[in-house]
């Protein structure tokens, strides 16, 4: 059975309103007194991706005719005015979908949530087991794990394979920053705009100086500023990555009029081949797509990825990644057949059935073989490999730091403001919160 939070129709099927289907379930109370209803609320609004669900649902519910599964969504804007309300009220839901980082911590903190790491740890940790464990830690604080894994994003560097050769540039000889600062000016050098930027909403810049923050500091620096340790953000090595990132911004590598281009508009510079790279997520190559002047933008076999270089000294591994962490976050008084179901829509082959079809890169053991786009799959094969997965600093930071990190990303790069004027105000920013 699936209800809605508003009247919407998808792939023919009418789905009602909240209200109309409590009445519906007090009129047939009776005959399904024996039913534990599972409620769980998403946002999801490709047709497409919630029929994947449904025949999860109705593959469980035929394995298990005593659990009712009831999918509810709302649309993202209301979702997030409405959560915190709906968290209290009767018509809460047993789990629903739940960003990592400050976003799940400050949910955790209400006591509205469950903390699963029982359920992870039980039977000798068989379900903690079927996750990475950079997607189970990204979804962990304090030793508690505040929701279960559902999917991951990871961000790197896409290129432009005709325009490097033009260049002479090659992708495998960028492993350092001191490599992609040498690309740079090469490519500059050739008449080419180096990297399509979109400062206009100043995250997409964000990413570098997070990136750059975990290639100079590693975990270690990071996990403390955030935890209001040490130096916090006046760590040496985070004034360091802002000193990296000023230096990229000297060499004037985004395309003119980079300080007011949207993330759409960015797309549509790298996928009409006006430059050579673009820093993005994991569905670079279908968006630019989307994005691009003539509605086709670049071939597939034209689009060449690399991973994000390393600084030289610093105390980051490569294999560190930066990217979205999803999870279904579940709540104080939900059942054990929420959890038990949330075991088998997030398993390996269902997580593998998911990752074929393009929905998602999975966090399940062993399903990263089910993505078949070769761009997604290098990124599913970083992503197992992951030694640490860190969530976007704006999101795991919470809203208000977030921001302040956006903001000094982009002062830095354009040379408005210098690294450790950048640090001061993240840490001035962060101390308020507390």
């Amino acid at each position: 059975m699936n209800f809605m939070l508003k009247n919407a129709t998808f792939g023919g099927r009418h789905f009602v309103s909240l209200a109309a289907a409590a009445g519906m379930l007090l009129a047939g109370a009776g005959a399904a007194s024996a039913t534990t209803v599972v409620k769980w609320l998403h946002l999801e609004l490709d047709p497409k991706n919630v029929a994947a669900w449904e025949d999860i649902v109705k593959k469980y519910e035929a394995q298990h005719p005593d659990v009712d599964i009831q999918m509810q969504f709302l649309e993202n804007e209301a979702f997030k005015a409405k959560l915190p309300t709906l968290l209290q009220s009767d018509d809460v839901p047993d789990f629903f979908f739940s960003w990592g980082g400050g976003v799940l911590k400050q949910q955790s903190e209400t006591g509205a949530l469950q903390d699963v790491t029982a359920a992870l740890d039980a039977d000798g940790g068989k379900l903690r087991k079927a996750y990475t464990p950079a997607s189970v830690d990204g979804l962990t604080f304090d030793g508690k794990t505040w929701a279960v894994p559902y999917k991951v994003g990871l961000v790197s560097f896409f290129y432009n394979k005709a325009l490097f050769a033009k260049a002479g540039v090659k992708a495998e000889d960028i492993k350092t920053w001191t490599d992609f600062l040498a690309a740079v000016k090469k490519i500059k050098a050739a008449g080419i705009v180096p990297i399509a930027g979109g400062g206009g909403e100043k995250w997409p810049i964000h990413f570098y100086w997070s990136y750059l923050v975990m290639r100079e500091g590693g975990q270690k620096v990071f996990e403390a500023a955030k935890n209001g340790e040490g130096e916090g953000f006046l760590d040496p090595a985070i004034i360091k990555a802002g000193d990296d990132l000023a230096e990229l911004g000297k060499l004037e590598p985004f395309q003119p009029g980079y300080l007011g281009a949207t993330w759409p508009q960015t797309l549509g510079v790298f996928g009409d081949g006006k430059a050579a790279m673009i820093l993005g997520f994991e569905a670079t190559e279908a968006n630019q797509r989307k994005n691009a002047g003539d509605g086709k933008g670049l071939a597939p076999d034209n689009i060449g990825r690399f991973v994000f270089p390393t600084v030289e000294g610093g105390a980051g591994k490569p294999t560190d990644t930066l990217g979205g962490l999803n999870g279904w976050a579940v709540t104080k008084k939900a059942s054990k057949e929420a959890i038990d179901f949330l075991a088998f829509l997030t398993n390996a082959e269902n997580e593998r059935a998911m990752a074929k079809s393009g929905m998602l890169l999975p966090v399940a053991v062993g399903a990263d073989d089910g993505v078949v786009n070769p761009l997604l799959a290098e990124s599913a094969k970083q992503l197992a490999g992951s030694t640490w997965h860190q969530n976007f600093f704006d999101q795991d930071l919470g809203a208000a730091v977030g921001r302040v990190v956006n903001d000094v990303s982009v002062e830095i790069v354009s040379g408005q403001m210098n690294s450790k004027d950048g640090a001061q105000m993240i840490q001035d920013a962060f101390e308020l919160e507390q």
